[in-house]
């Protein structure tokens, strides 16, 4: 999709901080990272949200989790991180554009949500 932020990143029409990309997905530095270690993974297919993957996108979102632990123990979180999928409104999703938080770091993360 031409006017899909993630989109034009994955087709390096604007640049990024890649730390991983093969023929499928593509992983980059957040550029507002909430964590010492906050990178972006995306698949390279434009999938809107995990509210709109379908059983054919199946393998590359397996693939995605399972890359998932050696970008974050590349990037610096070796002892464990964290992954966020946000979907849709209520998910806080900003970018249209599947794609996961991987966040980590020296220290602990925190808690998972705040209690209501």
């Amino acid at each position: 999709m031409s006017d899909c932020l993630f989109c034009r990143i994955a087709a390096g029409s604007i640049p990024s901080q890649k730390v991983y990309e093969d023929d499928e997905m593509l992983a980059f530095r957040d550029i507002n990272p909430a964590r010492p270690v906050h990178v972006l993974l995306i698949p390279k297919k434009h999938i809107s949200s995990l509210m709109s993957a379908t059983a054919e996108d199946a393998p590359v979102l397996g693939r995605m989790l399972a890359r998932a632990n050696e970008i974050a123990v590349a990037e610096g979180s070796p002892d464990g991180f964290r992954v966020i999928i946000n979907n849709g409104r209520v998910g806080q999703q900003e970018v249209p554009h599947l794609h996961l938080h991987i966040v980590g770091g020296p220290d602990p993360v925190g808690p998972m949500l705040k209690r209501i």
